[in-house]
């Protein structure tokens, strides 16, 4: 919607002209109104600068009341759509407004669902960044703290979940639920969740208080709720997060909700944290996939001291608030639950996140120039989250983590309610470490780009090292030299075939190079491994003869260091010094000896990825062949029932496309269990199996509405909806275009997968003719969607799968003469990098034949 947008130079006037201290808003709901709009009644009371004007945002379809300390003032006058002026303000103000707000069904403001099992209508609010203004009037922004009481209309049968807790009472032909008012929380942050939601309830017993659980889910998903795996890893945060943040719990009640159609894995809504339904697994799951949800659990857990209760001033330390909630989140996950490896899923998956990130030509410092709204919604990237939380590990180690963590809870003891900056926290930490932050936090928060960190070695005839050094290089257009602290490791191979660590030395790395005395006359390893144990982020590149190694005997490896290969491999791949062929060859080489089945299904698709668009195209065929072969073998020869028969076969049939693969696909679909015995067909591999002849063209509309028929929930049309954008026919294409971008009247979970189903790798020849369409598109998509929706279009039809010079030759015309903003233009420019690195990826694979 035009002129949504916030500037920071307009949330400091604001913030200059109201008390923070003062902000209390009474916000009454009526959700009993129909399917399009509720009622939204605010009354704020604030203390202000007298004579002063500002204005409270909201975006609304009508406003029929504005009232301005006992006056009254004309909606069409104050209200342009987005935002209440409010001009000469008393000292003590007190403004009431009376609107029409809108349910939305893009995963923002307040998200309306009709679920098709029993017709029942679901609600959640999704408020970051800045949607809070889409359900009541609000001063939007971080740094406005405030006390809110919810009062809430709504069927008779729903429960209705806030921040706090609340009760409720028959009204009418309503039932009223009065919640207690808030602690200040920042507005993107408080939460209404409405429907009749089936809840399981429970409690926490910490040092100081019990805190009353529960989990939420919709009716239809209620036999898929593991409520007690679900308390089991909440529990088990919350004893680690008081522990070490020094401080109980700072809520009333934590409720967990897991709300259809959400946009992101989770959010850190205060005591009411929402989770996307999806982390309710309706079918047989890789132990890869409870883990991420535990991440998930935890992170948003995390986030209840470090962002809610203490939260950043303004979104130019958003990056602070995710990455330190990624951190302890994988602390707690390695350190307080089961997956003890925790730390080696992250080197893989979100270090090589954060790794693509930092070398596209919009990566920016972690610490970023936030200037408005725009800049933030583009900004939940690779660098705030996993870059940030790989620097934090690295500060963890540069200052000790008993210090870090002493520090953490000095801050969280003097800020608590509060909004601070990266200053307030740095003060606490050099206190506590007795360290000089300054240089640090130039070096890596200041500064993008990511150094290399290569080894050079010398032998003597004894096979002994004359010399080790460690080379830093930076990418010109970033050249900053940062210092590390890091390990190397030394393995040798043992009779029985292992890679075991012999030595390792941990020490500062500075300046372009950095000799290792202490490695002088050791005998040489079979593999030198810098960054061993991954302290630091940086691209690791290996000597000859650890490459050799890795490439003979990866699995050889214990768990982390193996990771840390993987990393390494991976990244190589995308910079063209190893070619998809090779790290195809690779991969089979080594993956039957990975146990992280988070790591196994990342590498896995890292590999198909290879080859779809970084082989070399008369190769792709073949490569595609071998890999398929080489899967269907290791799913077949898996532990039936086995989480890596699973992933294993998932794979495969992502790939497969014989005749003979083919077949045995149809008789999986068909209830054969003997193709492979042990693996449980169940309803969402049945999709995969199906959509998979669907994308061959094996299969069409009459497969996909009868398993729908089968599976007629929100999953199945979703699958549904990515089974039909693949129908490799012009036909299907053009029906899928028209879907998403010329109208706009999908929900966002069809809207996401009508575009994965378009923009089908193994379908490029269908995708061609829309390269013009979609740059013409994509200024009117940003300028007529909402963020959310508008990301989901622009990347996800960027023309990427085509993968060749002419796409990249149209892009980049395109871009110089494009007149689009920014933010849009900053997602065309990143598809733009990923295409032209495809292009040097595929040359590497056309040298190495």
């Amino acid at each position: 919607m035009p002129g949504t947008n916030l500037t920071r130079d307009e949330a400091h006037e604001r913030a200059s002209v109201i008390d923070p201290s003062s902000v209390q808003y009474d916000v009454e709901l009526d959700l009993t109104r129909g399917d399009t709009t509720f009622g939204s009644t605010t009354t704020a009371r604030f203390t202000s600068t007298e004579g002063a004007g500002t204005w409270l945002d909201l975006i609304a379809p009508a406003v029929h009341e504005v009232v301005l300390n006992g006056n009254a003032l004309d909606p069409a006058d104050v209200f342009d759509g987005n935002r209440v002026r409010l001009d000469g303000l008393a000292t003590e103000n007190e403004v009431k407004i009376v609107a029409d707000a809108a349910y939305m069904r893009t995963g923002e403001g307040l998200h309306r669902f009709v679920d098709p099992v029993d017709d029942e209508v679901y609600l959640y609010s999704q408020f970051e960044v800045a949607d809070a203004r889409r359900v009541y009037a609000c001063f939007e922004q971080p740094d406005l703290k405030a006390a809110v009481t919810f009062t809430v209309d709504a069927p008779t049968h729903w429960e209705v979940v806030s921040n706090s807790p609340g009760h409720s009472r028959k009204h009418k032909e309503k039932r009223r639920w009065t919640f207690d008012a808030t602690p200040v929380l920042s507005t993107y942050v408080t939460a209404i969740v409405a429907g009749p939601y089936h809840v399981v309830r429970s409690e926490y017993t910490g040092k100081e208080k019990t805190v009353p659980l529960a989990l939420y889910c919709r009716k239809s998903l209620s036999e898929y709720l593991d409520a007690d795996e679900l308390f089991d890893v909440t529990r088990r945060g919350f004893a680690f997060f008081e522990e070490v943040f020094g401080l109980a719990y700072p809520f009333a009640k934590y409720d967990q909700l897991f709300v259809p159609e959400f946009n992101a894995g989770a959010m850190e809504n205060a005591g009411a944290v929402t989770h996307h339904e999806d982390y309710l697994f309706r079918s047989r799951v890789t132990d890869a996939a409870y883990e991420r949800r535990a991440e998930t659990i935890l992170h948003e857990m995390a986030h209840m001291w470090f962002g809610d209760l203490v939260t950043m001033r303004w979104w130019d330390d958003l990056w602070l608030n995710e990455s330190f909630a990624t951190w302890a989140s994988v602390l707690s996950l390695a350190e307080a639950t089961r997956w003890t490896d925790a730390w080696t899923t992250f080197a893989v998956t979100e270090k090589l996140w954060a790794l693509r990130q930092d070398q596209l030509p919009s990566t920016h410092p972690i610490s970023a120039d936030i200037r408005d709204l725009e800049d933030v919604e583009v900004n939940f990237d690779g660098i705030t989250y996993a870059k940030g939380a790989s620097v934090l590990k690295q500060l963890v180690a540069w200052v000790g983590r008993d210090a870090f963590l002493e520090g953490v809870r000095a801050y969280f003891a003097e800020h608590a309610w509060g909004n601070t900056s990266l200053g307030d926290l740095f003060a606490h930490l050099e206190r506590t470490s007795g360290r000089d932050l300054s240089e640090w936090n130039e070096q890596w928060l200041r500064t993008a780009g990511v150094n290399t960190l290569r080894p050079v070695v010398a032998v003597d005839g004894a096979g002994a090292y004359t010399s080790v050094a460690i080379e830093q290089t930076a990418p010109p257009e970033h050249p900053t030299i940062r210092s590390h602290r890091a390990a190397v490791g030394l393995y040798d191979r043992t009779e029985d075939g292992e890679l075991v660590r012999r030595h390792r030395v941990e020490l500062d790395l500075a300046g372009s190079r950095t000799e290792i005395e202490e490695l002088r006359g050791e005998q040489q390893p079979d593999l030198l491994l810098v960054n061993d144990d991954d302290l630091t982020f940086a691209k690791v590149r290996l000597d000859d003869r650890s490459q050799q190694t890795v490439v003979r005997s990866i699995g050889a490896l214990g768990s982390l260091p193996r990771a840390l290969c993987w990393t390494a491999s991976t990244d190589m791949l995308r910079d063209a010094e190893l070619s998809a062929s090779s790290f195809v060859e690779l991969v089979l080489g080594g993956i039957q000896r990975e146990t992280a089945m988070g790591v196994v299904q990342h590498v896995l698709a890292s590999a198909r990825a290879a080859i779809d668009l970084y082989a070399w195209p008369a190769n792709r065929t073949v490569l595609a062949s071998r890999w398929a072969a080489a899967l269907r073998q290791l799913a077949g020869r898996a532990e039936p029932g086995g989480d890596r028969q699973l992933a294993f076969a998932r794979a495969w049939v992502a790939t497969a496309a014989s005749d003979d693969h083919v077949g045995e696909i149809r008789t999986m679909l068909d209830g054969d269990e003997s193709t492979l015995p042990g693996l449980v067909v169940d309803t969402d591999l049945r999709w995969t199996l199906l959509q998979r002849l669907v994308v061959l063209g094996a299969a069409g509309e009459d497969a996909i509405a009868a398993e729908l028929e089968r599976d007629n929930t929100a999953a199945g049309q979703r699958q549904a909806a990515y089974a039909r954008a693949s129908i490799p026919t012009y036909a299907a294409k053009a029906s899928a275009w028209q879907a998403t971008v010329e109208s706009d009247e999908l929900p966002n979970a069809l809207l996401t997968a009508t575009v994965r189903g378009f923009a089908h790798p193994e379908q490029r020849e269908l995708v061609r003719p829309y390269i013009g369409p979609y740059l013409d598109a994509v200024p009117r998509v940003w300028a007529e969607r909402t963020t959310e929706s508008a990301q989901a279009i622009i990347v996800g039809l960027f023309p990427r799968v085509l993968a060749d010079a002419p796409t990249a030759s149209m892009v980049r015309s395109w871009l110089e003469t494009a007149e689009v903003p920014d933010a849009a233009r900053r997602l065309v420019v990143e598809g733009l990098a990923d295409l032209e690195r495809a292009l040097r990826a595929q040359d590497r694979d056309r040298q190495a034949g």
